[in-house]
């Protein structure tokens, strides 16, 4: 029988009780979810705590340092009014993560409410498929741009009009999954022995849920992160006066040829955050087996 290379390593380590050995094995069998959770804790750290991180106030000015280089008083530089880029970087980083688990939180409510709802009745699902096929023929971003265009700029708003293009991507996937559910065997034998529809949504068909939609809230939370980015950079998402990535990105862009740090380090930390959540997702994706 052949051996894999995970096997062969785990052997290597041999099974005692304490903590380091479960990391070790945690580490072997799933390292993309592991590098990715490693990644994520250091960006919520950082922007959680991003006052101790020897910062000073985002939004002080100091037209006498304008567009400095980094150094050792100014680790990522100064913008085009003296503020300090590294400051703005970190407290940038409350804004994306509050976006991004803010959307996919409330998404993954909304839309699986609705999916348990259409795929259990039959005569609700023709309708309301319907429309969600009919939002999700726009792309998201014309419509969050769309949404931003009739509200007044700010995080809340922006949580909404990113919250409603990812709706519908969950319905589908709750509505799939329940279509298959509601035949199953434990589902027909809670019906005859007269169990309600919402107790059966709730005990039988919801927890067997849990794993694609912990999968899926973790890709909505990475394109919410992106796209609030995206928005702000055109200047239909956070007001300009919270720094967040994308606005401290269009600021800079005018000086892109003279001041490149501007833009250089908000963007690792966006493409950094993006990549720590999607490994997490592919590495959880492959801890459940999800399809």
């Amino acid at each position: 029988m052949a051996i894999s290379r995970a096997d062969g390593l785990l052997e290597a380590f041999p099974a005692r009780d304490g903590a380091w050995a479960v990391a070790q094995r945690a580490l072997i069998r799933h390292p993309t979810l592991i590098a990715g959770l490693l990644c994520l804790v250091f960006i919520v750290i950082a922007g959680v705590f991003a006052s101790m991180w020897w910062t000073a106030d985002p939004l002080e000015m100091k037209p006498l340092y304008r567009l400095k280089p980094p150094s050792a008083q100014r680790w990522f530089g100064s913008d085009h009014f003296g503020r300090d880029v590294y400051t703005r970087t970190l407290y940038g980083t409350r804004v994306s993560l509050t976006v991004g688990t803010a959307v996919s939180l409330t998404s993954l409510l909304v839309g699986t409410t609705l999916g348990l709802v259409i795929g259990f009745y039959r005569r609700l699902d023709l309708v309301l498929m319907r429309v969600m096929d009919g939002l999700m023929a726009i792309p998201a971003i014309l419509r969050a741009l769309a949404l931003m265009a009739l509200m007044r700029a700010s995080v809340r708003n922006v949580i909404i009009a990113l919250m409603i293009p990812e709706i519908p991507r969950v319905v589908r996937v709750v509505r799939a999954s329940v279509l298959s559910l509601r035949e199953a065997v434990m589902v027909e034998g809670a019906r005859a022995l007269g169990v309600g529809t919402p107790r059966i949504l709730l005990r039988y068909i919801l927890p067997a849920l849990a794993a694609p939609l912990i999968v899926q809230g973790t890709y909505i939370c990475a394109s919410a992160i992106l796209f609030e980015a995206y928005l702000s950079f055109l200047g239909a998402g956070t007001p300009p006066h919270i720094p967040s990535w994308g606005n401290i990105m269009a600021e800079g862009r005018a000086y892109v040829q003279l001041a490149f740090w501007i833009i250089l380090f908000p963007g690792l930390f966006l493409a950094l955050t993006v990549l720590a959540i999607n490994l997490v997702g592919d590495g959880l994706r492959d801890l459940f087996h999800v399809r």
